[in-house]
């Protein structure tokens, strides 16, 4: 049989075709626009995404036997508010995760409501992109909109809804919305009255991996499709591409060094650190996720080279970096170029070069950029440590990973094995495999990765630089808090 992945991302869909053995039969993408109608606003029309993933499955599946289509599953761009009224028409342009309409909210959500009764209601404390301060700034700029909603979902749900008529959404995406009592899986009373909502107007919720229906007769014809293909609840991209990297169970882990960068570790226990520093996430699988994020990672390097360097050679620019070097460089960076996430959550940290030299070269910086998010990527893992969680290896994906360098300083840096999976095709991937399960193919998520991801590559620390590096990072952390005063002073209107 075959299923189909789908990644809802932000700039476009990539949709691939998938066997049970897990081999990639067929893979089509399809880009859609993004509307910025006011600086540091971000919106979507869904019905673009509607378009793009019903052409894209149609020419997805061409030259293919569509009878032997059995499910569907998604992994989306989480956060995304997406409303509809009595009739299911949507309201409003769907508001992104990457939005920044909603400072004031966030400010009243953390400082007036308070980040303990956030945490102790749905596990996590507010930032701009998530859907709970959207909602707020809705009800307050747009009532008359507000009060038409009868329904509310992300964007992968909107997707399953256009597919089989079901307001649905997972316990992963649901997580990022701050109306989820991720504890206990269930929608938050104490949010949903704060923001003025029903439980009636929330998606009914479900695990990644059970089928929320099947194809409507109209799709199924559209698609050609038999109507009995099933249609997994899916899950939001990052728990998607976890389990596309095998990233399930108890200490599992992934790195994503793509433009932002993501420390993924899933866990079958729910835990939350006391700071709320790693977001505290449900996860496909079943279990739960501890989540960090880097707003800046790979895009610092590419920052370095296409800006300042004004090159497209990467790689070039890494030769000179030798292993000698590793462990040795002066050269400190704090890769804050777009502000941070986790674990500081501080929009006025910067980016910043210390410890230059009149005898600092070229690849001094360089090398420094990659350390530094590799210092970055280490602070989250340190908020783990903390709560008792071993990380002994980890999966490492993204842009940043085809880097040999960079994968060499990273294991280092944390002082663990890094391995590499031998396909990579991110929350599509995930999608599909988490269809499978809800068809039966496999009896669990852990089952399906166990058999479907492979490991091509293992990146192994070396004891002298793991000290080495250990030293640099205790030199390294303490670069953030004697600036952060600072980078306030720092900000021109």
């Amino acid at each position: 049989m075959l299923y189909i992945g789908i990644d809802l991302g932000t700039s476009a869909v990539k949709l691939l075709l998938m066997d049970e053995q897990g081999g990639i039969r067929n893979i089509v993408s399809r880009e859609y626009p993004l509307a910025f109608p006011k600086p540091g606003w971000s919106q979507q029309n869904p019905e673009d995404w509607r378009q793009a993933v019903l052409g894209g499955i149609d020419q997805l599946l061409t030259g293919f036997d569509r009878s032997q289509v059995a499910g569907i599953g998604a992994g989306g761009q989480m956060h995304g508010l997406v409303v509809l009224d009595k009739d299911d028409r949507v309201i409003r342009p769907a508001i992104l995760w990457n939005d920044g309409r909603t400072a004031t909210q966030v400010d009243y959500l953390n400082q007036v409501v308070g980040k303990d009764k956030l945490s102790r209601w749905t596990a996590n404390i507010a930032f701009a992109g998530f859907t709970a301060p959207k909602l707020l700034w809705m009800r307050e700029n747009e009532p008359e909109n507000f009060g038409r909603i009868e329904k509310i979902m992300l964007p992968k749900d909107y997707i399953n809804y256009i597919l089989t008529g079901v307001h649905c959404t997972d316990y992963s995406d649901a997580s990022g919305m701050l109306l989820l009592d991720v504890e206990h899986k269930a929608w938050s009373r104490e949010m949903l009255e704060l923001c003025g909502l029903r439980e009636e107007q929330m998606p009914r919720l479900y695990e990644s991996y059970k089928t929320v229906g099947t194809l409507l007769p109209a799709i199924a014809r559209e698609l050609g499709l038999p109507e009995t293909v099933k249609v997994a609840a899916g899950a939001g991209d990052n728990a998607a591409a976890a389990v596309g990297t095998g990233t399930v169970g108890e200490g599992g882990c992934n790195i994503s060094l793509g433009t932002s960068g993501t420390v993924f570790i899933s866990s079958e226990a729910f835990r939350v650190d006391e700071n709320n520093a790693l977001h505290a996430f449900a996860h496909a699988d079943g279990g739960y996720h501890l989540m960090g994020c880097m707003l800046s990672a790979a895009s610092c390097n590419k920052w370095l080279m296409d800006e300042i360097y004004k090159t497209s050679d990467y790689a070039a620019e890494q030769t000179g970096i030798t292993r000698e070097r590793l462990g040795r460089n002066r050269v400190f960076f704090l890769p804050y170029l777009m502000g941070e996430r986790s674990p500081i959550n501080d929009t006025n940290a910067r980016g910043t070069f210390m410890g230059m030299t009149m005898d600092t070269r070229r690849e001094d910086m360089t090398q420094a950029v990659l350390e530094g998010v590799a210092f970055a990527i280490r602070d989250s893992f340190e908020v783990a440590k903390q709560l008792g969680i071993n990380v002994s290896r980890s999966k490492i994906c993204g842009g940043g990973a085809k880097s040999p360098l960079w994968k060499t300083i990273m294991a280092n840096v944390l002082g663990i094995e890094l391995d590499c999976v031998a396909s990579e095709q991110g929350p599509g991937m995930g999608g599909a495999m988490l269809a499978m399960v809800a068809c039966g193919a496999y009896g669990s998520v852990a089952e399906a990765c166990g058999k479907l991801v492979e490991v091509s590559e293992t990146v192994k620390p070396d004891p002298e630089l793991t000290a080495l590096y250990e030293a640099r990072y205790q030199q390294f952390r303490k670069i953030y808090p004697t600036c952060r005063e600072l980078f306030p002073q720092l900000l021109v209107e």
